[in-house]
């Protein structure tokens, strides 16, 4: 059994996860919000056709795969893990679509075969994580080359076509639930968004999630299935990635191996910039979700206002650092402050 100051540090994470308002104003995530509100703002003042519904569609559309995986993600970095094999895995289930499409499956039958292939290749680094005791971050570089390599030898350096017009139409930005601009894939995120964050933030399991990245063996002293947890959230967001990509082959029409190339950057970037602390045991499902529209919207207002892609890169990447920077300065100056208070005379 652990000591009871372990056992504190333990429920002193999981309630990380059960004080969002009191401490919703100071956060880095809150910031990320109204940043996303004031650019656009911005850009319904100085880009025509920004706030049309047919642009909004297409910008939030164009962003939908990585808002997906950055659900899952969101919880594995709290738990204090990553997953950086995401985007090979949509590519590898990008591929197997392709592949048994070619080969004259129905649609319905091809759909829960890639979700258990993704669900396989993430119980694989879930395993390799929480069993053979391997770091997430070098388990997930190796898979995302053997990811990415089963997805060449599946489909080759094929483009499969002609999928079934009732489910790509249904993916495309130019269809939308009617009344609104949202497209399908749009609202089964925000669906899914709010389902994590009641996981996240009104749960035991979301709890657990802030105690593990906090102190993960303080978590495991107090009676948290540590183990166990990481390896479902590493089967998840397979689970995710997987279907991401049959989402992002019907978007485009088309099953290639490098689909989703480097999504996995942006995926991080996004979650990271929300506020999730790269540590692990603080953030929030809102501040993600910020961090997701923030780049998508972004990175529509540079595309309206014919900005090269290289100089998106470069905004997204200092973001990024930014967004890592930023807190820990704060955080810095904020500790300096105290030590200063807590020497003065009183």
């Amino acid at each position: 059994m652990g000591t009871r100051s372990e056992t504190r540090a333990a429920a002193d994470g999981a309630r990380r996860g059960g004080d969002l308002p009191r401490r919703l104003a100071l956060r880095w995530d809150t910031a990320v919000g109204v940043l996303l509100v004031a650019v656009f703002v911005v850009g319904l003042g100085s880009t025509d056709g920004f706030g049309s519904g047919e642009n909004l569609a297409f910008a939030f559309n164009d962003i939908v795969e990585v808002a997906f995986i950055a659900l899952p993600m969101t919880l594995l970095v709290v738990a204090g893990q990553v997953d950086l094999s995401v985007a090979s895995m949509l590519g590898l289930g990008s591929a197997l679509t392709g592949a048994l499409w070619n080969g004259g499956w129905a649609f319905e039958a091809i759909v829960p075969v890639v979700l258990l292939a993704g669900a396989a290749g993430g119980l694989l680094n879930g395993w390799l994580v929480t069993r053979v005791g391997l770091p997430s971050l070098a388990v997930t570089i190796g898979t995302l080359a053997l990811y990415r390599g089963l997805a060449s030898v599946v489909l080759g350096s094929d483009a499969v076509t002609g999928f079934p017009p009732k489910y790509a139409d249904w993916a495309v930005d130019t269809t939308t639930v009617p009344g609104t601009f949202l497209t399908y894939p749009v609202l089964l995120f925000a669906v899914l968004a709010v389902l994590t964050a009641v996981v996240l933030h009104a749960t035991g399991l979301g709890r657990a999630l802030f105690a593990i990245g906090a102190q993960e063996e303080a978590a495991y002293f107090a009676g948290i299935r540590v183990k166990r947890i990481k390896l479902l959230l590493f089967v998840v967001t397979g689970l995710f990635a997987s279907f991401t990509g049959v989402l992002f082959t019907l978007r485009y029409g088309s099953a290639r191996a490098d689909n989703g190339l480097g999504f996995e950057m942006l995926v991080i970037a996004s979650v990271l910039l929300g506020g999730i602390d790269f540590d692990g045991g603080k953030g929030t499902v809102f501040g993600a979700v910020a961090g997701v529209l923030l780049i998508g919207v972004l990175k529509n207002l540079l595309t309206l206002n014919d900005i090269a892609n290289e100089v998106q890169v470069i905004v997204t990447g200092l973001l990024l650092v930014a967004s890592v920077l930023t807190p820990r300065v704060i955080a810095a100056v904020a500790a300096r402050r105290h030590r200063r208070a807590m020497d003065s005379p009183s």
